[in-house]
């Protein structure tokens, strides 16, 4: 469930031609669940048509301080006292210089001054105006009040001709936005790094051998702890996912697992939790054939290769493993997962308590991915979460982002109350070296294809 659900937001429509993107901005609110009002200025009725957000906000738009209908009731104190969080969006330069005064002029200005509620601007102008000093002034004046945050301005091309920052970004970022000032902060501060989606072993250069992963359950672990304030880094398989929306999130994409590793390797130094949600291939061909496979037993370039049905393979590092060896002072904290193919609940849970103990992780979280709708794919998911003390906690069926959630709730209680007693500070102390440290990660032996291109 969004945490913007059963949330009243009010969403401050300046003028300005990006005033056009309010209605897919309202639009986005409403599917979160949000209870959408709209206020509009006089300058934002030139560009977008009241009705426009009427129909799509399902309520009436405030556009006079003066209505005598809203304000027979007085309705720019009860706007204010109503809501959980006010969206102005796009915040023009002469909005911001209003509300930086605290004038009282109109009805969005005089609401915003009623309510306690917090404010997300979300800027679009010109590029000069937005780099004016005036401007930043006066953004500096409200957001040293704690009370008034910003996302954005993109860059790009404006509609003016200049290029440059300015544009409003896009209303999906707003929405990510507004959901991470409703949500906990609980993770800030902290470095996360995630796993997610298969990985892809090269047979030559056509196939690979790979699985069925989406990564869909670790993009949904990245974009929960970004939300609750967490430096995130994802490192991505082969995946057709975007990127989850909002700040805080940097994505590394890689194919094998040995890129994965050398990925981990660089990334989990100085991380405080490190969630393993990828389906790493357990196997690699011993050998990488150059070209293409033929029926033949031959490649690309004649060269004879066997059977083409018979296949050697090595064993893959198991990178969760190594993580759990070679972490100092149980940090980062490390959560592994499970993924089983049916069977009886209690063989699951087993399993999963074994790979806690095998892997040395803080917690498992075990799922049977054959099971209809919460298999590699699927849109939810549901999990049993085994802990080192014998503690299980089965979390039922449900969207992955709450999936997510929950297994960071758990996360968060394991966590020391002060960031600075992270693994950052006690590597620094030890000298440096890493979890999969660069000596450790260079005595993997290079694919063909590595040492080709040298």
């Amino acid at each position: 469930m969004s945490r913007l659900a059963g949330k009243t937001v009010v969403l401050g429509i300046t003028g300005g031609i990006a005033a056009y993107k309010a209605a897919e901005l309202c639009r986005l609110l409403v599917k979160a669940g949000a209870r959408v009002r709209v206020v509009m200025t006089d300058a934002a009725t030139k560009f977008i048509a009241p009705l426009t957000l009427q129909t799509l906000s399902g309520a009436a738009v405030g556009l006079d301080l003066f209505s005598l209908d809203e304000e027979a009731r007085i309705g720019h104190i009860r706007l204010g006292d109503e809501a959980d969080l006010i969206v102005i969006a796009p915040a023009s330069a002469d909005a911001i210089a209003r509300l930086a005064q605290g004038l009282a002029d109109d009805l969005l200005a005089t609401m915003v001054l009623a309510s306690r509620a917090p404010v997300l601007l979300a800027p679009a102008m010109n590029v000069n105006m937005w780099q004016n000093p005036f401007t930043q002034r006066n953004l500096g004046v409200l957001l040293a009040t704690g009370r008034f945050t910003t996302v954005g301005p993109d860059s790009g091309d404006l509609a003016c001709g200049w290029v440059g920052a300015g544009r409003l970004i896009e209303p999906s970022e707003i929405v990510e936005a507004a959901v991470r000032l409703q949500g906990p902060t609980d993770l800030k501060g902290r470095r996360v790094v995630v796993t997610a989606g298969p990985t892809f072993e090269a047979v030559d250069d056509v196939r690979f051998l790979g699985n069925r992963s989406s990564g869909k359950m670790g993009f949904a672990v990245a974009a929960a702890a970004a939300r609750r304030g967490a430096e995130v880094t994802l490192i991505a398989g082969p995946v057709s996912l975007p990127t989850p929306a909002g700040a805080g999130i940097v994505r590394r994409d890689v194919e094998s697992a040995e890129q994965m590793r050398l990925a981990l390797a660089e990334s989990a130094l100085g991380a405080d939790v490190v969630v393993m949600a990828a389906a790493v291939s357990d196997f690699r061909p011993a050998t990488r054939a150059a070209g293409k496979l033929s029926r033949r037993g031959k490649s690309a370039t004649g060269a004879s290769t066997g059977h083409p049905l018979s296949i050697g393979v090595v064993a893959n590092p198991d990178l969760l493993a190594e993580l759990g060896r070679n972490r100092r002072g149980r940090r980062p904290l490390l959560v592994g997962f499970a993924a089983e193919v049916g069977g009886a609940p209690d063989v699951l849970l087993q399993r999963a308590r074994e790979k806690l103990v095998e892997k040395g992780c803080d917690l498992v979280v075990a799922n049977d991915v054959s099971v209809p709708g919460i298999g590699f794919g699927s849109e939810e998911n549901a999990v049993t979460l085994v802990s080192p003390n014998g503690v299980t906690e089965t979390v039922p069926r449900a969207p992955k982002l709450d999936i997510a959630n929950a297994i960071l709730d758990r996360v968060v209680g394991r966590l020391p109350q002060d960031p600075s007693m992270s693994v950052r500070r006690s590597a620094a102390r030890a000298g440096g070296g890493g979890l999969l440290s660069p000596k450790r990660v260079t005595t993997i032996r290079p694919s063909r294809e590595r040492r080709r291109r040298g």
